[in-house]
Formats: C-alpha cells, structure tokens, sequence
C-alpha cells in the first residue's frame, strides 16, 4: 500500500506530439488497499499547459494535482 498520494490529473504526451488528460480516482478495498479508477479523455491538446487550463477549468483542478507521463 503506497502512503503517497495520487494525483488526479495525469497528462501523457501520445505518438503524434499531442497531449491527452486522464482524471484519476482512488478508492479503498475492505481491507484498505487503493483501488485507482483512470478515465482517458477524448480531447486533444497541443500542450501540456493547454491540458492543465482545461483541467482546471472544467474540473477545478490546483496546481501540484497533476502528474505528468
């Protein structure tokens, strides 16, 4: 079990240069082991700044909840 805390919003850059968002959620099993649910979202972005400003926009997001890949 990992004591560090996820963040919830990773961005990964793809084959053809783009950057893609992905909203992570975490939750606990019965007996306290992370269960970590990824959603990929379906936008485009042509930078990594472009991600964060529609993450924080869209989904209130803060600086220091991003993980980027």
């Amino acid at each position: 079990m990992s004591d560090a805390k996820l963040r919830p919003f990773l961005i990964q850059k793809d084959e053809e240069g783009n950057f893609r968002l992905s909203l992570r959620s975490t939750r606990y099993n019965s007996q306290g082991y992370e269960l970590v649910d990824v959603e990929c979202r379906t936008e485009l972005f042509k930078t990594s700044a472009a991600a964060r400003a529609f993450a924080r926009d869209n989904f209130a997001a803060k600086p220091g909840e991003y993980a980027t890949k």
